[in-house]
């Protein structure tokens, strides 16, 4: 009996340093998805000789970023201007990271 609520301690105590360690995880994982997406955009202004874009234009098979995968529902801006700070909503229901180039 004693082993097992020492277990249940011990679980109790590791649950939430798990749980940081996974949101962690998951904002540096949409932190580099939105650096993906300021460098795609960031090439596409020079190229093309805009200061705007949209997210369409930047991901796709045949476009600078092949894929975006999401990791915690998140929600990233439709559009991008130069200069501005990007900021990704909804990760995980709950958090925001903003990620300025």
């Amino acid at each position: 009996m004693i082993v097992v609520v020492i277990i249940g301690l011990l679980a109790a105590m590791a649950i939430p340093a798990f749980q940081k360690v996974r949101q962690s995880s998951q904002d540096k994982a949409v932190l580099n998805n939105a650096r993906q997406l300021a460098a795609a955009a960031d090439q596409y202004f020079l190229e093309n000789g805009v200061s705007s874009v949209t997210q369409g234009s930047l991901v796709g098979s045949t476009n600078y970023v092949k894929a975006l995968n999401t990791v915690a529902n998140e929600t990233y801006p439709s559009g991008f201007t130069q200069g501005v700070t990007l900021t990704v909503d909804g990760i995980a229901g709950a958090r925001t990271v903003t990620y300025s180039p």
